[in-house]
């Protein structure tokens, strides 16, 4: 069955919606790379990663998403100039969602966003199918999140495929379909405020080498 799905940011001031919540309908998936960890540290909200500093992310049609309030306070951050563009919203640094150009249409968006409903993310949108990134795990790497999951990776190409031919990149909640620009103001960091959010994350690889 698929339902549509409320969310809100932390304040409530942006109110957005999700159609055909279900797990047929998406990819979810824990990512522990340093830079999903920098950008939450960033907002100042860690709280939202997980013990391993994973960060429980459901991939969706951008078409699916749609915002019904609080335009105003969306606002976009780029931790390198060729990075994701990672939405949030200013009034309460609640993440809203990673995406690329709409050009590869999907819009990655926490699980958590949703926890404010009746029903919980588990029941939206089934278990977490997988992990990526592991090598950023704080602590010990969670099972299987180092090596490359093939079914993981296909199914999430697979959905982008099918959603960029069903033409359900447009609308997109953050580009402008006319200009394909973002439709909220960007900030890019620059490479020393990328690099001072390092030390807050799990272990980079290049120290993991070090220090064996």
């Amino acid at each position: 069955m698929s339902r549509d799905a409320e969310f809100q940011c932390r304040c409530g001031e942006v109110l957005g919606r999700l159609a055909n919540a279900s797990p047929a309908a998406v990819n979810r998936m824990v990512c522990y790379c340093d830079d999903c960890q920098a950008f939450l540290h960033y907002l100042g909200r860690a709280d939202l990663l997980d013990p391993n500093g994973g960060t429980d992310i459901v991939q969706i049609a951008p078409a699916a998403l749609s915002i019904a309030g609080g335009h105003e306070r969306i606002a976009g951050l780029r931790l390198t100039p060729k990075g994701l563009y990672r939405w949030y919203a200013g009034c309460c640094n609640t993440p809203l969602g990673n995406t690329l150009r709409p050009a590869i249409p999907f819009v990655g968006i926490l699980a958590r966003v949703f926890e404010a409903g009746a029903r919980t993310p588990d029941d939206l949108f089934g278990a977490r199918i997988g992990a990526v990134h592991g090598k950023y795990a704080v602590g010990a790497a969670p099972e299987g999140s180092r090596r490359l999951d093939l079914r993981l990776v296909g199914r999430g190409l697979g959905k982008i495929i099918v959603w960029r031919l069903r033409g359900q990149g447009w609308p997109h909640p953050y580009f402008d379909r006319a200009t394909e620009t973002p439709s909220h103001p960007v900030t890019t960091l620059s490479q020393r405020e990328r690099e001072a959010l390092r030390p807050l994350c799990g272990p980079h690889p290049a120290a993991g080498a070090a220090r064996r």
